[in-house]
């Protein structure tokens, strides 16, 4: 595929929106992916790093290995989503802070429009692709509604394993990484390594998401090439399980104190907005949510257009 320097520079900007999305714990990079049209061709790009490679690389050298992998585009995007994680860690810890119904608001408007985006990619419906997005929306609701680890770990081994189990969660739409961090205790100690440039946390962590990567995009491009209206089905499901985290408004049931002495929600019931006094919010969040249903839309009409 011949792609010019304002493609890759575009497809930088999806890594830049994917990386954002990673960030929040409640949204999918993998949403993201998808709706932007990438999903299937970074499935098939990481899925085509294997044992074959270095044969490759050793017979036909460099070049050829890199056009195998379709390096430019994972260049591309990987730059993106690493300068995303690293710029906005600061700046979406203090939003999650300072002002969580107004983001939570935005993507939640996002994510609902991308269950529709990615519903319509289904090219024919029976009864067992709906019972597969029931199980998918029952399975991420049930994900939502479990308690975070109240330890928090920070050993190489568990780094990795946390690493390798929240990629896979990544790349899955729906399903977020940053919530799986959350549920295991390694959210902090993985934010604090990006704040504080802890290089030696951040390549262990890095290299536990590569094995996770290489291992699960495998199943996932195979899922997508024999049952593509299925595993749609169900990742659309998953989608709209995700919803519960990410409603702007919570009722704190439980408190913990974190490791600065501060009391920090633990575990929230998601509730009506009519439920807090004044909900002086009630006006932003409608809007912001609006703007974020708004740019999915935005994002499928230059899609067409572009196809077109």
């Amino acid at each position: 595929m011949n792609r010019s320097i304002k493609d890759y520079m575009l497809i930088a900007g999806k890594g830049l929106a994917m990386g954002a999305a990673d960030v929040v714990p409640g949204v999918s990079g993998g949403t993201i992916a998808f709706i932007s049209g990438i999903y299937e061709e970074l499935l098939t790009s990481i899925s085509s790093i294997n044992l074959n490679l270095l044969s490759v690389l050793r017979k036909e050298g460099f070049k050829a290995a890199w056009k195998q992998v379709n390096g430019n585009f994972l260049a591309s995007l990987f730059i993106g989503i690493f300068i995303s994680i690293v710029s906005l860690a600061k700046v979406i810890s203090w939003l999650l802070e300072n002002h969580p119904v107004l983001l939570w608001s935005f993507f939640f408007g996002l994510v609902l429009a991308s269950v529709l985006y990615i519903a319509k990619q289904i090219t024919k419906w029976n009864v067992f692709s709906v019972l597969l997005l029931i199980i998918g929306a029952a399975l991420a609701y049930y994900i939502t509604t479990l308690n975070p680890l109240v330890s928090e770990n920070s050993s190489p081994l568990f780094m990795f394993l946390a690493g390798a189990v929240a990629i896979c969660a990544m790349i899955l739409p729906g399903i977020s990484g940053s919530f799986i961090l959350v549920l295991l205790g390694a959210y902090k100690p993985v934010l604090q390594a990006v704040n504080n440039r802890d290089f030696v946390t951040i390549a262990t962590v890095g290299l536990g998401a590569v094995v996770g990567l290489l291992t699960f995009s495998r199943v996932l491009k195979w899922l997508f090439a024999h049952y593509k209206n299925y595993t749609l089905a169900i990742l659309t499901g998953f989608i709209i399980g995700s919803l519960n985290k990410i409603w702007p408004w919570k009722k704190v049931l439980t408190y913990r104190t974190n490791s600065h002495g501060e009391q920090v929600p633990f575990n929230e019931l998601s509730v009506s907005p009519f439920s807090f006094d004044g909900n002086p919010q009630l006006m932003q969040a409608i809007v912001l949510a609006i703007v974020g249903f708004g740019l999915i839309l935005l994002l499928e009409k230059i899609a067409v257009k572009k196809q077109a």
